[in-house]
C-alpha cells in the first residue's frame, strides 16, 4: 500500500510539473494556435487621435473581419505629435504590453529601443503566425530586419515612395523673379526670397517654425556625405564620408560645411526672409503657403506630391515645383525598407494573434484598403480607376486617417486625384542619380557613449536653431562656440565609437560579398 500511494504521489507530481511547463511563459505550440478566446491586439501609431468618429466606423469594419478569421479586434494606441519622439520612447521603455508598434529605423530610433530590450525577437513566431508576410519578403530583406541576429521588425519593403527633403516654392513667382529654370541650387533659392520680400508685400518668404531643421539637406547638397543611422538630435554631427569611402566617418559640423550654412543663413536672416521672432513662431508653414501669405516650405517628394494638387486648387496657378536637396549634387541614396514597417512589443500578452492580425493587415485587401482609405463611398469614390472624393464630402465630418505606416503595399494602392499626376518627373529624376541604401544592416550600438551621445543632441537642441535661423550673433564666433561644446559633450569618444563599429560593419559587408 505505502508502495502504491509512493506511485500515485509521484505520477501527481509528474503531472503538475508537466502542466507548469505547459502554461508557463509563451507556449506557440499550445495557446497560441487556440483562437477560442477572443483577444484585443493593441497597434501603435505616430498621429493625432481622429476626432469625428470616422475612424471608428472603419475599424468596426476592420474588426467584423478580424473577429470571423482571427477571433480578435485591433484596437489603435495613438501617439500624439506634441512631444511625439518622448512619448515613443517613454511607451516602449515603460514595460507596458503594447502589440504591434509602428517603426522607422531613420526617425524614430528603431534600433536604440531594439537595444533596450523593447521588441521581441520574432524567426520562430513568423513563419507559423504571420506565413504569408513571412514568405513575400525576401531573405535579404529579412536580413536588414534583423538586431543582434534576430528578427526583430517587419521591414515596410513593397511600397514605392520617396521621402529625400527639399523646398517646396511657387513657380509662378520664380518665372516672376526671372527664374524659368527648375532651380537647383540654394543661391537661386536665395534669389527667388528676396524677389518675395521685394515685391510681394505682406507676404512673409518663408513663414518657417525653428524646429524645421534644414541643415542635413545643406549637407547633402554642398557635398557627398551620407546620412547615418544615428541620431544627434536637431541636426546630423556625423556622417559617411561619401558613396565609394562609406565606411569613413566624418563631421560636417567641423568642416566648412558649417560654416558656410551659418554663415549663409545669418544673411538669410538679415535679409528678412522669415520672422524676426522665428525661433518662436508657431504659425504653420503649409497653411500659411496654401493660403498665398508664404513663398516657400520644406519636407519629402511625398507630401509635394500631395500639396501640389492642394495648392492648384487654392492657389490657382501657382505651379508649386519642388528643389531636391540632392539635385544640387547628385546625392542621393535611395531609402530604407525600414523607414517604415511594424515590431512587436517585447511584453505583448497576445504576440500570436497579434501577427496573425497584422498578416491581415498587410495582406488581406479589404482589410488594407480600409486602414488606407476608409469606406467607399464615404471617404471615395473610384472613378477612371482613380479614389477621388464623393460629392458632398466634407472633410470635417468625413475625413479619415489610421496613419497605418507599417505594411503598405504597392499591389493594394488605388491611384488618387489628390497625386500630382506628373510626379513621375520627379521620379525618374531620382531614378538617374540613385545609389543603393549602404546601411540597412548597420546597428549602431551606443552602450559605450549613451551619456555622450545625450549631451551632444542637448547641444543641437540648444545651440542648432538659433545657428540655423541666424540669430546667434556672429556666425564664426557661434560655430566656434558650438563645436567646443559638442567637444565638451563627448565628440571625440563618439567619433571613435562610431567609426570602430563602421570598421567592424565593413568586416561583416566584406565576408558576406555585399560591400564594394
Amino acid at each position: 500500500m505505502w508502495k502504491y500511494r509512493k506511485w500515485i504521489a509521484a505520477l501527481l507530481v509528474s503531472i503538475m510539473v508537466f502542466a507548469l511547463a505547459a502554461c508557463g511563459g509563451k507556449s506557440s505550440s499550445s495557446a497560441g494556435d487556440d483562437k477560442s478566446q477572443f483577444v484585443t491586439v493593441t497597434f501603435v501609431a505616430l498621429g493625432d487621435k481622429p476626432k469625428n468618429g470616422q475612424f471608428e466606423k472603419v475599424m468596426d469594419k476592420v474588426n467584423a473581419i478580424m473577429k470571423e478569421k482571427i477571433n480578435a479586434n485591433v484596437q489603435w494606441k495613438w501617439v500624439e505629435w506634441a512631444d511625439w519622439q518622448t512619448k515613443y520612447n517613454l511607451l516602449l521603455a515603460s514595460g507596458e504590453p503594447v502589440d504591434l508598434v509602428t517603426i522607422g529605423t531613420d526617425w524614430l530610433d528603431t534600433w536604440g529601443n531594439a537595444q533596450r530590450g523593447a521588441f521581441m525577437p520574432l524567426d520562430d513566431l513568423l513563419p507559423k503566425y504571420a506565413p504569408e508576410t513571412w514568405k513575400s519578403i525576401p531573405q535579404e530583406d529579412w536580413a536588414q530586419s534583423k538586431y543582434n541576429g534576430k528578427i526583430v521588425l517587419i521591414p515596410e519593403n513593397d511600397y514605392t515612395q520617396w521621402i529625400n527633403h527639399g523646398f517646396f516654392y511657387r513657380g509662378d513667382w520664380a518665372k516672376q523673379a526671372g527664374i524659368t529654370e527648375p532651380i537647383k541650387d540654394w543661391d537661386t533659392i536665395g534669389k527667388y526670397l528676396q524677389w518675395i520680400k521685394d515685391n510681394k508685400p505682406g507676404v512673409i518668404p518663408w513663414d518657417v517654425q525653428a524646429s524645421d531643421s534644414i541643415f542635413g539637406g545643406w549637407v547633402q547638397s554642398h557635398t557627398q556625405n551620407l546620412e547615418l543611422p544615428i541620431s544627434t538630435g536637431y541636426l546630423p554631427v556625423f556622417a559617411g564620408k561619401s558613396y565609394d569611402e562609406r565606411y569613413t566617418v566624418v563631421s560636417p559640423v567641423f568642416d566648412d560645411t558649417f560654416l558656410d550654412f551659418a554663415k549663409t543663413m545669418k544673411q538669410w536672416a538679415d535679409n528678412g526672409y522669415w520672422r524676426e521672432d522665428v525661433l518662436n513662431n508657431k504659425n504653420d508653414t503649409r497653411t500659411a503657403l496654401q493660403a498665398g501669405q508664404t513663398g516657400m516650405d520644406q519636407h519629402h517628394t511625398q507630401t509635394f506630391s500631395g500639396l501640389r494638387v492642394q495648392m492648384d486648387k487654392k492657389q490657382p496657378g501657382s505651379e508649386l515645383q519642388m528643389f531636391p536637396f540632392s539635385r544640387q549634387s547628385g546625392n542621393l541614396l535611395e531609402m530604407p525598407i525600414t523607414h517604415g514597417g511594424v515590431a512587436l512589443g517585447a511584453h505583448s500578452k497576445n504576440p500570436e494573434r497579434a501577427l496573425m492580425a497584422y498578416d491581415l493587415m498587410r495582406n488581406n485587401k479589404e482589410i488594407y484598403q480600409l486602414l488606407n482609405y476608409g469606406i467607399e463611398g464615404t471617404q471615395y469614390v473610384i472613378k477612371d480607376g482613380k479614389r477621388t472624393l464623393p460629392d458632398g464630402y466634407d472633410e470635417t465630418k468625413d475625413g479619415f486617417y489610421s496613419d497605418f505606416w507599417a505594411g503598405r503595399m504597392d499591389k493594394f494602392e488605388i491611384p488618387s486625384d489628390t497625386t500630382w499626376d506628373k510626379i513621375d518627373t520627379l521620379y525618374s529624376e531620382y531614378d538617374k542619380i540613385k545609389k543603393p541604401y549602404l546601411y540597412g544592416q548597420f546597428v549602431f550600438d551606443n552602450t559605450n557613449v549613451q551619456s555622450e551621445l545625450t549631451a551632444i543632441s542637448q547641444v543641437t537642441a540648444e545651440m542648432g536653431p538659433a545657428i540655423t535661423y541666424g540669430k546667434a550673433g556672429d556666425p564664426t564666433q557661434a560655430v566656434q562656440d558650438f563645436r567646443d561644446k559638442l567637444k565638451l559633450a563627448g565628440y571625440d569618444k563618439v567619433m571613435a565609437e562610431l567609426q570602430r563599429q563602421l570598421d567592424a560593419y565593413k568586416a561583416q559587408m566584406d565576408s558576406s560579398g555585399a560591400a564594394k
